[in-house]
């Protein structure tokens, strides 16, 4: 049987809770960078976001990121634009709902965005949706049937 050389397992490698949930300075887009929402993932560290300016692209996870930070469909992120592929970009940040919610009270973002306040939030629009497709019958439709 070989001899462990390593320094751990498995649980080594995923290392320690980095306390993120700690407040950070927020973030603004600089020269060559857009802010962009997450459409869907596409797997392999890739996803396809719209960006803010209305074009879609194909964004690619950095490495500092992958594996460390979750992003899902509907996140707002910072991306880097590329020089010589204007279809596609590079995701260098993702911002959490209290800071996107900054962004667009900022004016960063238009007003048109929608953020993900969370999963409550869309259910209470659907069921208001939903009560008015009910048909009421009356005691007499009832006795016909």
């Amino acid at each position: 049987m070989p001899k462990n050389k390593g320094k751990g397992g498995k649980n080594r490698k995923r290392g320690k809770n980095e306390a993120d949930d700690d407040k950070r300075e927020l973030l603004f887009k600089e020269d060559g960078q857009e802010y962009a929402q997450v459409n869907r993932m596409l797997g392999n560290g890739r996803c396809e976001a719209t960006c803010i300016d209305g074009t879609k692209r194909l964004c690619h996870i950095r490495g500092k990121m992958h594996k460390k930070v979750w992003i899902a469909a509907g996140d707002i992120v910072l991306v880097g634009l590329r020089d010589y592929q204007d279809d596609k970009a590079d995701i260098i940040l993702k911002y959490m709902p209290d800071e996107a919610r900054l962004l667009k009270a900022y004016g960063e973002l238009p007003e048109t965005t929608r953020l993900n306040e969370g999963i409550a939030a869309g259910l209470v629009e659907e069921d208001e949706g939903v009560g008015s497709n009910y048909v009421v019958f009356e005691d007499e439709d009832i006795d016909k049937i």
